[in-house]
């Protein structure tokens, strides 16, 4: 559905704020959305009823557990994922003690618990949280401190942006990348306005100015590398470097792609990402290309790889964490698409759509070969978390 949010999200150049917010959060709360007939024009997903059989690193039970408790203070183990609880469904079941906009955070060991301390999301607002490649710190936006917090998890040590940031500036799709050690801390968000994407030394609380709308999908160990990643209007990489001291321009190379792709965070080889061509139209969506790799300084592809392993039902796909030089996490959800000509002009609207299952695999850029990982179950991509930097859409 990554076009579809593309075209929502271009309505926003020529659109007045408060229109613009409406539209994109339309695109992103699947809880609070209805598909009028301009989007039931476009496309309609059936959410497929059948629950993906996976060999599971963790079972899908905690998610649904009669009593789920907060964040305790301190002593908890890796995460494994999270992901927002919506409470309000046009049909489906909610998960038991559902909050809602509120996150949930689940180990590895399968424990579940909601973190208070993270602002819900709400209509017109986004709330973002990310999780460290380790699993072992969580970053969110503190409702109580105004601004950014990243909390150790075992300590239960939290340390609290210098800077406040303004609930407002949450914007409708946001998104928050944690580094590997917890120190920086990095926002972008869409709509852009006038307010600008930031990365946070939460260290020594100097904060550096970054390009709205762009995705941070990785840092460099040292704070002074960042990669981001856009996809709409159109598929772009760009690399800033030199960026502290945050008085400073910074470096910064950029490539504007001819196609339409999803991107994978940054490798560990810290100069490429893992990139699938998204062939979607309005008349033949859920369409999706090869995997191949993409040197990010340059936008030359290095190699193509066909994906073999997948269910051939798989119409989406989202690149996550990256478990080793050799393997990229490809989070996927199995739906049926229709054209737009199908869909009949006074078909009733959509609202609120269940919870999916996701399937989680292994694949491997150098032969394509996909295992099993783990299933989840969340509204859609925007509303779950993997352990590092986030892909782009």
């Amino acid at each position: 559905m990554t076009w579809l949010r593309n075209v929502l999200v271009d309505l926003a150049d020529d659109a007045p704020q408060v229109d613009l917010a409406e539209r994109t959060i339309a695109a992103h709360h699947h809880r609070r959305r209805t598909v009028i007939s301009y989007l039931a024009a476009v496309m309609v997903v059936v959410i497929s009823l059948g629950v993906t059989a996976a060999v599971r690193l963790l079972p899908d039970g905690p998610q649904e557990a009669a009593s789920v408790g907060d964040l305790p203070a301190r002593g908890v183990g890796p995460l494994s994922y999270a992901y927002k609880t919506f409470c309000k469904l046009g049909s489906g079941k909610a998960p038991a003690g559902c909050r809602d906009g509120g996150w949930r955070v689940v180990t590895r060991s399968g424990k579940t618990y909601y973190v208070p301390e993270a602002l819900p999301s709400i209509a017109l607002r986004d709330s973002p949280l990310a999780i460290s490649r380790d699993g072992r710190k969580i970053a969110y936006y503190s409702a109580e401190e105004g601004t950014f917090q990243v909390r150790d998890l075992a300590s239960g040590q939290k340390t609290t942006a210098a800077t406040k940031v303004p609930k407002t500036q949450l914007g409708s799709i946001s998104r928050l990348m944690l580094s590997d050690d917890g120190r920086f801390v990095a926002f972008s968000k869409v709509p852009d306005f006038k307010d600008p994407a930031l990365l946070i030394d939460m260290r020594d609380g100097n904060v550096r100015t970054l390009p709205n709308r762009w995705v941070p999908i990785g840092l460099s160990q040292d704070g002074a590398t960042i990669t981001l990643a856009d996809y709409s209007p159109r598929s772009r990489l760009r690399t800033i470097s030199h960026l502290w001291p945050s008085s400073s321009k910074g470096e910064t190379t950029s490539v504007d792609l001819p196609l339409n792709y999803h991107f994978s965070p940054l490798a560990p080889d810290g100069k490429t990402v893992a990139v699938i061509e998204n062939r979607s139209t309005a008349e033949k969506p859920c369409r999706h290309g090869d995997l191949a790799l993409m040197d990010t300084r340059t936008g030359e592809k290095r190699k193509t790889t066909v994906i073999s392993g997948l269910p051939s039902d798989v119409s989406q796909i989202s690149l996550r964490t990256w478990l080793s030089a050799k393997e990229v996490t490809a989070l996927t959800v199995s739906v049926r698409c229709r054209p737009a000509s199908e869909v009949p002009d006074d078909e009733p609207a959509v609202i609120g759509p269940p919870y999916q299952t996701m399937t989680a695999y292994a694949v491997n850029v150098r032969t394509g070969k996909a295992r099993k990982l783990a299933t989840y179950r969340a509204h859609d991509f925007f509303d779950i978390v993997l352990p590092g930097p986030p892909g782009a859409l």
